[in-house]
């Protein structure tokens, strides 16, 4: 499906923007560390080759152009011990939501907090394992189901618990839907690189703080099966994204809660691919009327 292995989408030193497959000095597996990358050409979920070009990073972006993601889907509640903390019943299906593109970010940017989501506490972390499909499916059974991912990322499910439980109306878009409340990267492991999605360590870091240290294993659905799930009577396009949940450990899990705060820095993390960090910075936009 792919020829690269870590595929990264970042700004040059020359001042234009590639997507490259990252060059990792030996041993190391975190693609934030990446320096330099090989240029490749044509269309990532197509036909397409890894150039002998060299290009040096200057910062990686989010993996994925905004042109090039077609969907964001979600999942609630999908680690056991998540759900135990949060005193819900485990889910009998996968608990879908969507986000809009606009919510992806990169790595490195600052997650923006607008004027609405200040009106109250509530603001929190979420990492995740997060695949994104490179072949078309359509009612693909469980067996299959990896076949159909390009590859593997980390992401952040920021979300904000006033507006996705109480002023939401039932639903959790509006309070996970926010610009650049979904960061992921640093870039793309091909999935013929991650034998066992079911088998990564993932954590959260705040303020250097350890807050959410867990396992892939801990999932209710795994990859495979959300993904053969998903695409029964639906089809999963070249670009959908999917964030798979997060583990226990979430601030509103806590007592007392721990909310995140201007200034603070989360950085989530996932064996093999590597870590996004963020810093959550409250902007003074106001509503064009």
């Amino acid at each position: 499906m792919s020829t690269f292995t870590r595929l990264i989408r970042f700004l040059a030193k020359d001042g234009s923007t590639y997507y490259g497959d990252a060059i990792l000095p030996s041993g190391v597996t975190d693609i934030a560390k990446a320096a330099q990358a090989r240029v490749i050409k044509g269309d990532i979920f197509g036909k397409h080759h890894v150039t002998d070009q060299i290009a040096e990073v200057r910062l990686l972006l989010a993996p994925l152009a905004r042109e090039d993601v077609k969907t964001v889907r979600c999942l609630g509640l999908n680690y056991e011990q998540h759900a135990k903390e949060s005193k819900m019943p485990l889910p009998k299906y996968p608990v879908l939501f969507y986000k809009p593109v606009t919510a992806l970010a990169g790595p490195f940017d600052e997650i923006p907090v607008p004027t609405l989501a200040q009106e109250a506490k509530g603001l929190d972390y979420e990492c995740e394992l997060v695949a994104i499909i490179g072949k078309e499916a359509r009612d693909v059974p469980e067996a299959e189901a990896l076949n159909h991912v390009l590859g593997y990322a980390v992401g952040n499910d920021i979300s904000h618990r006033e507006w996705q439980l109480k002023r939401g109306g039932g639903q959790w878009a509006l309070g996970k839907g926010f610009d650049g409340w979904a960061p992921f990267g640093p870039g793309v492991v091909a999935s013929r690189l991650i034998k066992d999605p079911q088998a990564l360590k993932i954590s959260t870091k705040l303020n250097g703080n350890t807050v959410q240290d867990s396992s892939t294993r801990d999932m209710i659905f795994g990859v495979a099966s959300m993904i053969s799930f998903l695409s029964q009577g639906t089809t999963l396009l070249p670009g959908d994204v999917i964030f798979t949940g997060t583990p226990q450990g979430v601030g509103s899990g806590r007592s007392p809660p721990l909310w995140l705060k201007s200034g603070d820095v989360v950085e989530v993390s996932l064996e093999g691919i590597g870590s996004c960090t963020n810093k959550i910075a409250y902007t003074n936009s106001k509503p064009r009327l």
